[in-house]
């Protein structure tokens, strides 16, 4: 694992292609080209419904004149009563339209978000491990759970705006030019500066939504890591420290959101001062052409249910670019993860690796993690065909990258890796690891049951085959003493399994893809004396007529391998059979008289317990 080579630096995934971040107007063109277009038809008929909405609002404005009308004349009742009606069933056809509209535009939204989901997901599986390890994954979740509604929320925003507040802010302001355009100008003076003070706080709420963004990502990682790490918070008494960190990432949310809520709430006292304003100019006005000049008490009256009907919409519409920009701060989110090249996807029309012999030779082969820092460092040595080799040496010095770099979790700087002659990076990525089967001494087990995580090495395959599996990785008779057999369900990362048992159910796992190629990163380093026993027996069964290559440290595991490579500063420094080896008493003899003491360096040394060292 990289981890013990070198130590990787986190990078904030705020940081990906944080230096070519495109304009607000080319991103809601993205997002609309991308996922709007999809949805073209709904969002057409969402956008007619809402339409008919604002349209029996205008109409509704429009009709309180003639009734006004007719009460004063008190000689029309039979036509106020047919004005009713259609009062009525004007506001019912906006309830239905409005209920229609709503309904389309959830199913679309959540249709949005489950596909931004999912594309986000298989882009993150595409990722190489560099990618992985440079971050947290509480950033992918944060992204994945939360991030992905701002796609939708920024294409149902303009929806809406354009649709439902501009529409009926425009029938409703017609209505009032037609009663009256001399107390239409009057009303209409405040929007410019509206639109002009909220214009200003767009910068602001911007910068604390990311705020509040980083710091609900921060909040889940402590989470995260105080939930998988409770055996050592309990154990160091590290409840204090957890609690003052989360404490710190609840406030640091806490101050964001609540100058987001202010920057956002003083939208509403401007908006309500100028819309005051407003009416309180068109009353004085009204009344008195009314009272002295005797105009038309119902277009009066008509311009300002007009008037009042149309401060909602355009509120809103005021406050769209600052919406806009609120929704923009997730899909930026969504789009730094995406448009980040993945590495695996491959070059198409890659041949399939076919393993025949299952050679694998390391030729020049350069590596580092960081530039300037290498982890390999011209790298020779061969892994015979149907052998084990161990893989030694002090640790940093490489073995475990080798292990990464055979599965291509990354990419050589310089040199190549050949599996019988071909170079792994000329070939098929699937195919490539679907011949390697990979055993770590940090074993993980997915949630679920003991019998779909052997399952996971060839998935569909029998119950017969799974049994059999787990009988040569010498777990069947552990697995048959649970109430539940092979269907036990094992908690999180297996928690309910000893050390021993999870790491036989990664070897019946790896058993079951029956590879021809074995890669071993230390199996048996965690486990007591009595466990390594049992997984000892499993990993012999699984190394049977295979290429095996293992990093070890334990005495058993290393004079038992048929080629031994000592790996030093990133280089093979020896290579050959242990007897060899130690007559030659260079580096290999020098390290195992300091892993495992004088006493072993005796020729009858070989037969030691397993647990030595």
């Amino acid at each position: 694992m990289p981890s013990r080579a070198t130590t990787v630096n986190p990078a904030p995934m705020s940081d990906l292609n944080s230096a070519a971040q495109p304009g607000s107007l080319a991103l809601m063109r993205r997002v609309f080209a991308e996922h709007g277009k999809k949805h073209v038809l709904a969002y057409v008929a969402a956008g007619v419904m809402m339409a008919l909405g604002g349209a029996a609002t205008a109409t509704s404005a429009w009709l309180l004149k003639p009734i006004l009308n007719k009460m004063v004349e008190g000689e029309a009742f039979k036509e106020l009563r047919l004005l009713s009606w259609a009062v009525a069933g004007l506001f019912a056809a906006r309830g239905l339209a409005t209920f229609g509209a709503q309904a389309l535009l959830a199913r679309v939204g959540t249709r949005i978000v489950a596909d931004v989901q999912n594309r986000l997901f298989n882009h993150l599986l595409r990722q190489d491990m560099r990618f992985f390890n440079e971050r947290h994954s509480s950033e992918f979740m944060t992204r994945l759970a939360i991030a992905a509604n701002g796609i939708r929320d920024s294409i149902q925003v303009v929806t809406t705006s354009l649709s439902r507040d501009s529409l009926t802010a425009a029938g409703l302001i017609g209505v009032m030019i037609y009663q009256d355009p001399m107390m239409a100008g009057i009303a209409l003076l405040s929007l410019p500066v509206a639109a002009l003070t909220l214009g200003r706080l767009i910068i602001k709420i911007r910068k604390y939504a990311r705020r509040s963004f980083d710091g609900s990502t921060r909040i889940l990682e402590i989470m995260q890591e105080t939930v998988l790490g409770a055996r050592i918070v309990k154990s160091f008494n590290l409840e204090p420290l957890m609690s003052r960190r989360m404490a710190v990432a609840v406030r640091d949310v806490e101050r964001a959101a609540n100058r987001m809520a202010i920057g956002a709430a003083i939208a509403s006292p401007v908006s309500d001062v100028l819309a005051g304003l407003a009416i309180g100019g068109v009353i004085f006005y009204g009344s008195w052409r009314i009272t002295i000049h005797g105009a038309d008490a119902g277009s009066f009256f008509s311009f300002v249910a007009a008037l009042l009907l149309a401060y909602e919409p355009c509120k809103r519409l005021a406050r769209l670019n600052l919406d806009i920009q609120n929704a923009l701060v997730s899909v930026r989110m969504i789009y730094e993860v995406l448009d980040r090249p993945a590495p695996e996807d491959g070059r198409a029309g890659m041949p399939r690796l076919d393993v025949s012999k299952g050679r694998i030779e390391f030729e020049d082969v350069r590596f580092s993690y960081r530039p300037g820092e290498p982890v390999l460092d011209g790298l020779d040595f061969i892994a015979e065909p149907s052998a084990t080799t161990a893989l030694v040496g002090p640790s940093g010095g490489g073995k475990s990258t080798i292990i990464s770099l055979i599965q291509r979790f990354y990419e050589v700087d310089s040199g190549r890796v050949l599996i019988d002659g071909r170079d792994i990076s000329a070939v098929d990525l699937h195919s490539l690891r679907d011949r390697i089967a990979f055993v770590s001494q940090d074993v993980f087990l997915f949630r679920g049951t003991i019998r779909e995580n052997i399952e996971l090495g060839k998935p569909g395959a029998s119950e017969s085959e799974i049994v059999a599996a787990a009988v040569k990785a010498h777990a069947h008779d552990f697995i048959e003493t649970f109430s539940g057999g092979y269907d036990t369900n094992i908690g999180e990362q297996g928690a309910q399994l000893s050390g021993g048992q999870r790491q036989r159910i990664a070897i019946a796992r790896a058993i079951l893809k029956d590879a021809p190629i074995i890669l071993l990163d230390e199996p048996t380093a965690a486990l007591d004396s009595e466990s390594e026993r049992e997984v000892q027996k499993a990993l012999d069964d699984l190394r049977v007529g295979r290429t095996t290559l293992i990093v070890a440290h334990r005495l058993q595991t290393i004079v038992n391998a048929d080629r031994i490579c000592v790996i030093e500063n990133g280089k093979a420094v020896e290579y050959g059979a242990h007897a060899d080896l130690m007559a030659r008493e260079g580096t290999y003899r020098n390290f195992f008289s300091t892993q495992f003491g004088e006493s072993f360096l005796r020729p009858d040394a070989v037969a030691a317990p397993a647990s030595a060292g």
